[in-house]
């Protein structure tokens, strides 16, 4: 993180995010944080202070029953590091089921988002504050997918409700590529991603044109989002389209033989 344009609240709300993440691709209901602060002798009290207000603020949402903080010395700048618990039910670990071709690959958010609001926000800073602020408004979703990403607190309590249970469930934080690459070799299967089921935020094509970046090559390289990604069983598709409209279904499990392949509008399959 570049502290020259990170707010140090939403600093703290998103390093308790990108942990919260991980539990809930896990199905785990958090429990349990540490976090330990690195301290440098460029930070004051009231600096610490909202990094602390934005770590207590997404340690409340996300439902957390302690939470623990330490303090310590760092001679290289500010460093923050976030240990959480989660707990998960037998009954639903024993409910996972086994992963089949033809399982649906489905995500929050928009890939990508987060990367290309960093670019921007990179882009940005040496320009006069007028037209910094003028694009900063422009392109406010992307920015804020960065600054302060979205991740449902009830995601848990909404898939129990609907009665889905994943068979496989990730954090996708450096990339969908990464992701996908990690689930097939998990799962012992392969994957089609459609690069037209592929959600953008809004002002993504107009951003990623400014930045000469590819908006498929953002979502499938970029870093930094905050996107969870399930397979869901064939069978709850429509159960999950109806509960889940937020979401969206990228893709599918294949056979092995398959390989992990990006499948262009054309039906053309590239190599992911």
């Amino acid at each position: 993180f570049d502290l020259t344009y990170f707010p140090f609240k939403h600093l703290g709300y998103k390093a308790v995010q990108k942990a919260t993440g991980e539990l809930f691709s896990n199905l785990a209901s958090p429990r349990v944080m540490k976090v330990i602060i690195g301290v440098s002798s460029k930070l004051d009290y009231p600096e610490i202070a909202q990094i602390w207000e934005g770590i207590h603020t997404a340690a409340k949402t996300y439902g957390y029953r302690d939470l623990a903080l330490d303090l310590v010395p760092s001679l290289t700048g500010l460093s923050i590091s976030v240990s959480a618990t989660g707990e998960d039910t037998k009954e639903n670990a024993a409910a996972r089921p086994i992963a089949k071709s033809m399982d649906l690959i489905c995500i929050s958010n928009n890939p990508g988002a987060a990367f290309l609001g960093e670019q921007i926000l990179r882009k940005s800073a040496d320009i006069p504050e007028k037209e910094r602020t003028a694009k900063l408004d422009k392109y406010r979703q992307l920015v804020g997918a960065y600054l302060h990403p979205e991740l449902a607190p009830d995601i848990l309590k909404a898939l129990s409700e609907s009665k889905i249970v994943p068979s496989f469930g990730f954090f996708c934080t450096s990339g969908l590529r990464n992701t996908i690459s990690i689930l097939c070799e998990a799962s012992g299967l392969g994957a089609k991603i459609y690069v037209d089921k592929l959600p953008f935020a809004g002002g993504s094509i107009d951003a990623a044109g400014e930045l000469g970046i590819d908006p498929v090559q953002a979502a499938m390289k970029g870093g930094d989002d905050c996107c969870l990604l399930f397979t869901i069983p064939i069978g709850c598709h429509e159960r999950f389209r109806h509960d889940f409209q937020s979401w969206d279904v990228i893709g599918h499990l294949a056979k092995s033989d398959v390989g992990a392949v990006l499948v262009s509008p054309d039906g053309l399959e590239h190599t992911i």
